[in-house]
Order: C-alpha cells, then structure tokens, then sequence
C-alpha cells in the first residue's frame, strides 16, 4: 500500500482521508456503529474462560502447556468476515494478545505464539487479509496493563488491577526483585505493537486493556505518550481507545457494557454474547448466550447514545463460531437489512 492508497476499510471517504487521515477513520468510525469482538486464545481450548489462569492461580508453565492443544484447526478467516458482514457489522476487534500473553500473531518477542504452536499459522495475518478483501476495518485488541508470563510485567505490589495471578509463592517465570524491570515489559509492548502496524497493512485501531493497572498509579511509566505517539506516525489513520480513558488523548471511549457520562469523544460499548463478564468460550455456559432480541435491545441503546456496539462471541477452540452465536448474529443482521438500526429511518 502506498501512501496515498486509501484502505480498504474507508472506501467512500478517499478525500477526507487524503488530506486527514485520522479524521477520515473517526468519521467511518462513527458511521460504522456495529463491530464483531473475537475473544480466542489459548484458553479457548479449556472452554472455561478467559481469566482461568488469574482466578485458578494456574502456574506459568503448567498453563503454558494448553499450547500443545492449540491447533486453530477450525478458525476459518473467510468465514469470520462473511459472517460480520451479514451480521450488519463493519468491523472486527480480535485479541491479539489477551493477558495470558499468548500472541496469535508471527513475533520476534516471544516463542510463545500461534506460529509456533500446532496450529503453525499467523492467524491475525489470515484475518488482516481477508478484511481487507472484504472491506472491513480490523482493530487489534492488545492488552496492555496485564501480562500473566511475562517476567518484567506489572506486579501485583506495584499497582492494583489485577496485574499477575496470586500465587502463594512467587511463580519462577517472573523476575526476582533484585532483577525486576517494568521497562523492559513496556519495550516489549511497544515492539509487539510496532510489528502488529508493521505487518498486516493497514489497521482501523489498536485497542489496549487493562486500563485500572496503569491507573492504579504512575501511568507515565508505561509511556503511553510515546506509544501513541509512534502508533500515529506509523499509521496516522490507526484509532487509539483504552477503555474509559488513560491520557485523555485515545480517540474514542470503549465502555463495557454501559456508556459512561462522559460524551466528548466517540463511544463504542463492548458487550458479549455470553453471560456478561464471560468473554472467552465456555461450553457450559454457551448455552445461556444472549438472543436475537436481547441483542437488538443492546443495539437500541448504544445508538440512543450514538454510540457504536461491539458485540463479542468467543470461538471454541479449534476457532469455530458455536452455532448458537452464528445464529443469533445472522439473525440480526437480516433484521437491520430489514428494518436499519434502531431510532432510524
């Protein structure tokens, strides 16, 4: 893609983008009002959620050996965008790297990845590819203020937000105090975020999580401002969200569940399919997902606050959408065709 090539994504806004790119994303941003979150990782494959290793205090290396089962097997990117698209939906957010630390993308950071794994495939680039031949825009969840592996990562004595699961025992994959060095985790981030804008052509928004980390204390140390900074001049039209708000300078506010009070910045409420709070596959609780009319309820009240809705359904663990969300997303999308979204003529 050259520099003056528009993406895919903001076909219809080619002159604002030329002479601002960033304004031209905001506006397609705005006019999209509907996305798909992908939650899959290797907790997809023990189908319990995605905070098991947090919550069951499962050791580094014990919880590492889910890889040996991650085969993607199933994990169609073709069909995840066909499916957005009759869903009525004009983007997809999928994570990159939840807080387990397990990437599903090509990195020079980490062995610990999807290429390296039985699956041997960059997933995210099969999805950049084919968003970008379908025209959607594609935004990489990353998580920013928990890491679960890695040894420099944020410590549960330096800051609150849940940071690291609480072992009794310190975990031997993490740095011990005299070695210990938050800087080298923020290097490691900016690099994975360097490569994830680097390539996979281009991206609607990187999405951070883990904001009550950062902002449990001295947010400045993770250099946020420096992040940014480089996610801009990499791709000027490349969105910022974290969540509610670190800096103050993301471009849009990612609320769960909920839109927040506060109005001066684009909104986009993340919900799931799932029982709220569940954002990773659960076999047992797949089938008290959210139906058809509950999601149209939770489409009517983001766009009485303007607001975009990104819904979220977690594939199992071969990367299968559960037909119960592939249906309830079809469903949907054939009555916006229908009817267009709600409080709209």
């Amino acid at each position: 893609m050259t520099a003056t090539e528009v993406p895919s994504y903001l076909k219809g806004y080619e002159q604002r983008y030329r002479i601002d790119p960033r304004g031209a994303a905001l506006a397609w941003f705005k006019d999209a009002k509907y996305g798909l979150f992908l939650h899959y990782g290797l907790y997809s494959v023990d189908a319990r959620h995605e905070w098991i290793q947090y919550l069951e205090r499962i050791p580094v290396a014990e919880y590492a050996k889910l890889m040996d089962r991650f085969t993607a097997d199933r994990f169609d990117a073709g069909y995840i965008c066909d499916l957005t698209i009759d869903a009525g939906m004009k983007y997809i957010n999928i994570t990159t790297r939840h807080h387990d630390s397990f990437c599903l993308f090509e990195t020079k950071q980490t062995p610990f990845n999807s290429v390296n794994s039985p699956a041997h495939r960059d997933l995210i680039a099969e999805l950049a590819e084919a968003c970008r031949g379908r025209g959607l825009g594609l935004f990489f969840y990353y998580s920013h203020g928990r890491d679960w592996r890695h040894p420099h990562g944020p410590r549960n004595e330096d800051w609150g937000g849940a940071p690291r699961p609480k072992y009794d025992q310190p975990d031997p994959a993490y740095a011990p105090d005299h070695d210990y060095d938050l800087g080298k985790y923020v290097d490691f981030v900016a690099a994975q975020i360097r490569e994830l804008l680097t390539q996979y052509g281009p991206v609607a928004g990187i999405w951070l999580d883990g904001r009550g980390v950062p902002m449990s204390g001295d947010w400045s140390k993770f250099k946020l401002t420096e992040l940014y900074a480089m996610i801009r001049e990499l791709q000027p039209q490349c969105l910022i969200s974290y969540k509610e708000g670190v800096t103050g300078t993301e471009d849009f506010r990612a609320p769960e569940y909920k839109a927040t009070e506060a109005d001066d910045k684009p909104i986009e409420i993340c919900a799931t399919l799932f029982p709220d709070k569940l954002w990773g596959y659960s076999s047992e609780l797949v089938h008290q997902s959210k139906t058809a009319d509950e999601v149209w309820d939770m489409i009517a009240r983001a766009r009485e606050r303007n607001a975009n809705l990104l819904l979220n359904t977690g594939p199992c663990g071969d990367g299968s959408i559960h037909p119960i969300h592939d249906r309830v997303l079809r469903e949907v999308g054939v009555r916006l065709r229908k009817k267009g979204f709600p409080g709209e003529k």
